[in-house]
């Protein structure tokens, strides 16, 4: 695996004000999820680093990250011009448009810092693919929340565990899980 530098993407995946909404999606973890993007972020800026932000474009009117309802734009923390933004309607960022894939390939980038909302989903989907494309991950756990879900059995998987479990899978052979700290401190 590289070193994180120039050539390390951060991808920041849906980091969108719908999220906000805990009646819809239930109960989250990691209170400091958006205090660490925004490092990240800011980090990222400050060397020149490239930065990509992924918007998800729901196709379900009733969601709140439907386009044109509030909740569809991003978070304050996400503020400014991304070198590349990324709209997608499914879980992988490597199948919304433009082509992230591309754009890795034409600006020589080997390695993506991946965050942002939902660890389990969207961020372990986006880097399982862009793992499996063959860039050098850097999964940045701390800079990433989730949501409780509750099953079909009616048990109730907290937030944190799932985020653990998440960060186990691609720990096992996906990439790095690291913490903001070691990125920007």
């Amino acid at each position: 695996m590289t070193a994180w530098t120039d050539s390390t993407a951060l991808v920041v995946v849906d980091v969108q004000k719908g999220f906000d909404d805990e009646t819809y999606w239930g109960p989250r973890n990691n209170p400091e999820c958006e205090t660490n993007i925004g490092r990240l972020i800011a980090a990222w800026r400050e060397h020149g680093w490239p930065t990509v932000y992924v918007r998800h474009d729901s196709t379900e009117p009733a969601s709140p990250l439907y386009p044109g309802k509030p909740g569809n734009a991003f978070k304050d923390v996400v503020g400014g011009s991304p070198d590349l933004l990324v709209t997608k309607s499914v879980h992988s960022a490597f199948l919304g448009e433009p082509d992230l894939h591309a754009w890795l390939q034409e600006h020589r980038i080997a390695g993506i810092a991946v965050c942002g909302i939902q660890t389990n989903m969207c961020c372990e989907t986006t880097a399982r693919h862009g793992s499996d494309l063959g860039y050098d991950l850097l999964f940045v756990i701390d800079a990433m929340h989730t949501f409780d879900i509750v099953a079909a059995n009616h048990q109730v998987y907290r937030a944190r565990e799932i985020s653990r479990y998440s960060a186990l899978t691609i720990g096992a052979g996906f990439g790095r899980v690291v913490y903001t700290e070691e990125l920007v401190g």
